[in-house]
């Protein structure tokens, strides 16, 4: 059996497809971030173009908001099995691919696919939503990124459920072969040992996160797809 894994204890201080992104904005700024989605798809092909322009909308939103002020966003796609890389972190500004790798989802969440997700601690599940990156710790898994969870009901248990983002010995191309998936971690972002800490240097302190699934209820309820004004 497949060991699960749980985050460090130790706390620091601290849907829309293409053509639906011109309801929330401007048809210029619809058409700059369809190409930005088109482009990053052509580099990370396992991921959705509805899982890329929602989170570019997220990340739109955010940054309009002033919540972050850096041009990355990391999108994972849950719709895609766990044998293949469906998390990539990319330039939301040029397209540029930076890291498109692997990814664990939670034990609670299903085995290859992920099909069910929680907001609740001891479900071990992963969470859909948006997310602000916090900042590093060494915990019981090492290196680990903090995350906040920003939508109500879905992620917002995300940093007292210790969900962050760490390295573990059972997410990688080898295991996902051998395997025909990768292992589960308890709810957690759980990457490879060989680019987590590379990643992690990247995403920290405030840049945009988003765990996707065409969930029509997240979709529809989240305060950061939606038309800011």
């Amino acid at each position: 059996m497949i060991a699960p894994s749980r985050a460090g204890r130790r706390r620091p201080v601290i849907w829309a497809a293409v053509p639906l992104l011109c309801v929330a904005l401007s048809a210029h700024a619809a058409q700059h971030l369809s190409g930005i989605a088109q482009s990053i798809h052509a580099q990370a092909p396992n991921i959705s173009v509805r899982a890329i322009a929602t989170a570019l909308e997220a990340y739109s939103n955010l940054r309009q908001r002033h919540l972050t002020d850096k041009p990355l966003v990391t999108i994972v796609d849950y719709s895609v099995s766990s044998a293949k890389r469906r998390m990539a972190v990319a330039d939301a500004q040029t397209g540029k691919v930076l890291f498109y790798t692997y990814v664990a989802h939670g034990k609670g969440s299903g085995l290859t696919y992920a099909t069910r997700f929680s907001n609740k601690p001891g479900t071990d599940a992963s969470s859909l939503g948006v997310y602000l990156t916090g900042h590093t710790y060494n915990g019981e898994h090492g290196y680990s990124l903090r995350l906040h969870g920003l939508d109500p009901h879905f992620n917002s248990a995300a940093y007292r459920r210790d969900i962050v983002v760490h390295s573990a010995w059972y997410v990688s191309k080898t295991f996902a072969k051998d395997h025909g998936r990768v292992g589960r971690s308890w709810g957690c972002f759980a990457l490879s040992r060989k680019v987590e800490s590379a990643v992690v240097q990247l995403i920290q302190d405030h840049t945009v996160l988003v765990g996707y699934y065409p969930d029509p209820k997240w979709l529809d309820s989240s305060p950061f797809l939606k038309a800011t004004g």
